[in-house]
């Protein structure tokens, strides 16, 4: 379903039917990703929980704005709110990867009072110097020119070949090249353009915000994915009540490559809500 926010749309789905009794788990992909992403995941989790999958601005079936501004940590915060608006007036449980997680954050920061609880998997809270801020900035508008300028289909092979998505080569050559072609389902507008609004190097640092946030939070990161397991074990001493699960075996997507240990940790931590 369309949710219009402002001058914008964005696509949700409803896994089954929503009861507006039930708590509400809000869904939230990675960057080149799709609300399809959680296709196998959303089944492994109780049907007590609404379970609702968003595409992010630029992605899949949402609006594709020619304006990076659209594309915001503020933009977001404001569309999210719509988005859970239009289901329930209670708290959601906010769940993102990767960038998702990114855009999860922002939203809690900007709207703790919306939230019960917090899912991370493989996430950051920013950029904490400027310095590093400002080349991480240079390198994404770099890689935005270079979406821009080229066939999406080889931007999407040059990304997934990164040492970060290394432990995707388990899957066979024909389950990655599903992922390259439903990735590719993108346009190349709205990929730039995420990336000039909200790039790691665009967005705030949330880290000096983490304290303020009093609900549950559940950081995931996988084991072979060192960058993240560090991050997330950082952030983990900021909040005040989170709990850091590292996903045996896994890499960077850790719901994709390690189902069963990824729900194992995730079921756990929902069934106090």
């Amino acid at each position: 379903m369309l949710i219009n926010s402002g001058t914008v749309s964005i696509n949700t789905e409803v896994y089954r039917k929503y009861d507006p009794e039930k708590t509400t788990i809000i869904f939230i992909h990675g960057f080149t990703g799709s609300l399809k992403e959680w296709e196998k995941v959303l089944p492994l989790i109780d049907d007590k929980y609404n379970k609702i999958s968003v595409d992010l601005l630029g992605h899949g079936k949402s609006s594709v704005p020619d304006d990076p501004q659209k594309y915001s940590s503020e933009s977001i915060n404001n569309y999210l709110f719509d988005v859970i608006n239009n289901y329930t007036k209670d708290k959601v449980i906010l769940f993102g990867y990767s960038m998702g997680g990114r855009a999860s954050l922002s939203f809690a920061v900007a709207y703790p009072e919306k939230l019960k609880a917090l899912v991370l998997e493989s996430s950051s809270a920013g950029i904490s110097k400027e310095a590093e801020r400002n080349i991480r900035k240079e390198n994404d508008a770099k890689l935005a020119e270079l979406i821009l300028n080229n066939p999406v289909e080889d931007f999407i092979s040059k990304w997934m070949d990164q040492e970060l998505f290394g432990t995707l080569k388990r899957f066979s050559n024909a389950k990655l090249d599903e992922m390259k072609k439903e990735k590719s389902k993108n346009s190349r507008m709205g990929l730039a353009n995420t990336l000039r609004g909200f790039s790691t190097g665009e967005m705030p640092y949330f880290g000096n915000n983490l304290k303020t946030l009093m609900f549950p939070v559940l950081l995931l990161s996988g084991q072979l994915d060192s960058k993240f397991t560090k991050i997330s074990s950082h952030l983990q001493n900021q909040f005040p009540k989170a709990k850091h699960s590292v996903i045996m075996c896994a890499g960077h997507n850790t719901h994709l490559e390690e189902p069963k240990y990824f729900m194992q940790s995730v079921n756990k931590f929902l069934k106090q809500f």
